[in-house]
C-alpha cells in the first residue's frame, strides 16, 4: 500500500509538471520600478505576482522599469525578436510599427475614466487587439492599461480656460502627428520632443508647456517648472501590453489562461493606481498646492472638441489608410454608448 501510495504521489506530480510548459517573462517598461508611484510598474507587478503564483513558479517574471533595456519603442522591438517577452507600449512608441494606433487620439472624446474602461474592455478593444496582432504579426495584446488618467496641459506662459489663450504657447507633444496636429487646431505651436528632455525643456524654455495625465505631471515634477495646468481631459491615450508571439504559443493553455487572468487584473490595477494618485498629495491634490490649475466648462471643452475633432478626423483620411477609418468609424459610436452609460443603472 505504501509502494502504491508513493507510485500515486509521483504519478500526481509528473502530471502537475507535464502541465506547464515554463519560462520567464524579460518585461520592459519606462517608468520608475515603484508599484505605488506609476500606473505601469502597478500593472507589471500584479501581473507578476499572479503568473508566477498561479503557474507554481513555471512561468516567472523579471520586469526592468526605467527603460533599463531601452527606449519604449526599442522595447516593441525588442518584444517582436524575442529579445523581451513583454513590454507596455505608449501610442507614440507604437505608432512607428502601427500607424493606426493614432484613432486613438480622437481629441475631447470621452465623458469620464469610466467610458474608457468600457471602450477597451469591450467590442472595440478586441478588434483593435487582433488588428494590431494581424498587422505585426509577432505579437499577442492582453490588454490596454491606463497611462495615468486624462492628458492636462501645463504652461508658464499664462492660464489657459479659452481657445484664444493657447495662441503663441509651445506645447510639447509626442512625435505623433495628431498630436501636433491637435494643438495646432486649438492655436499652440507644436514642439515634439523626446520623453527624456522635457524637463529640461521646460526649465530652459525650450518649450513653454506640455500634456500628460495629472499622474505623470506629477511624478515627473513639472509643477516644479512649470504655473499653469488645465484639465482639458482632451487626450486618454493607454499602454498596449503586448507579448511576443511565439512565446505565448509555447505557453501551456492552463499557463495562458493564468497568463491572460493576470493581465486583466494588470489592468485592473493600472486603473486603479492612477485613480488614487490623481486623488492623493502626489496627483492632482498635491499639485493644486503648487501650481494653478483651471477646469474647463463644458462650453469650453465643446468649442475646443469643434475645433478640434474634424481636423483630426481629416488627419486620419489623409494620412491613414482604409483599414483605420473603419477603426474610427467603430470607435465613434462605441465612445458615445460608453459616455451614456451609467454605473448599475
Amino acid at each position: 500500500m505504501k509502494h502504491l501510495a508513493t507510485c500515486a504521489a509521483l504519478a500526481g506530480m509528473m502530471t502537475a509538471s507535464s502541465a506547464f510548459a515554463g519560462g520567464t517573462i524579460k518585461f520592459g517598461h519606462d517608468n520608475k520600478a515603484d508599484p505605488f508611484e506609476n500606473p505601469a510598474h502597478a500593472c507589471t507587478a500584479v501581473f507578476s505576482n499572479i503568473l508566477e503564483s498561479g503557474t507554481n513558479g513555471s512561468v516567472d517574471v523579471e520586469v526592468f522599469g526605467s527603460n533599463q533595456l531601452g527606449t519604449a519603442a526599442e522595447h516593441v522591438q525588442m518584444v517582436r525578436d524575442g529579445i523581451l517577452q513583454a513590454t507596455l507600449t505608449s501610442t507614440g512608441a507604437l505608432a512607428s510599427y502601427y500607424p493606426r494606433i493614432d484613432v486613438l487620439n480622437l481629441p475631447f472624446a470621452f465623458s469620464d475614466n469610466t467610458s474608457t474602461y468600457e471602450l477597451f474592455d469591450g467590442a472595440f478593444g478586441e478588434a483593435l487587439a487582433r488588428d494590431i496582432e494581424a498587422e505585426l504579426g509577432d505579437v499577442k495584446v492582453l490588454g490596454f492599461p491606463d497611462t495615468g488618467g486624462f492628458f492636462a496641459v501645463t504652461n508658464s506662459k499664462r492660464p489657459i480656460a479659452e481657445l484664444a489663450d493657447f495662441e503663441g504657447v509651445r506645447v510639447r507633444t509626442m512625435t505623433l502627428p495628431s498630436h501636433q496636429k491637435i494643438m495646432q487646431s486649438l492655436g499652440a505651436e507644436a514642439y515634439p520632443l523626446a520623453w527624456g528632455e522635457v524637463y529640461s525643456g521646460l526649465q530652459t524654455g525650450v518649450i513653454d508647456g506640455q500634456m500628460n495625465p495629472v499622474p505623470i505631471i506629477s511624478f515627473a515634477k513639472f509643477a516644479e517648472v512649470q504655473k499653469y495646468m488645465t484639465l482639458t481631459n482632451h487626450l486618454f491615450s493607454p499602454y498596449t501590453f503586448m507579448i511576443n508571439r511565439a512565446f505565448y504559443d509555447a505557453l501551456t493553455e492552463e499557463e495562458q489562461n493564468v497568463l491572460h487572468h493576470a493581465a486583466q487584473n494588470c489592468v485592473t490595477a493600472s486603473r486603479g493606481i492612477s485613480r488614487i494618485i490623481e486623488a492623493s498629495d502626489r496627483g492632482l491634490a498635491g499639485l493644486m498646492d503648487q501650481i494653478e490649475v483651471t477646469a474647463l466648462t463644458a462650453e469650453q471643452r465643446k468649442a475646443m472638441a469643434d475645433a478640434t475633432q474634424p481636423v483630426f478626423e481629416t488627419h486620419v483620411a489623409e494620412n491613414l489608410d482604409a483599414k483605420a477609418g473603419e477603426l474610427l468609424e467603430l470607435l465613434k459610436p462605441e465612445v458615445s454608448a460608453a459616455n451614456g452609460n451609467t454605473y448599475l443603472d
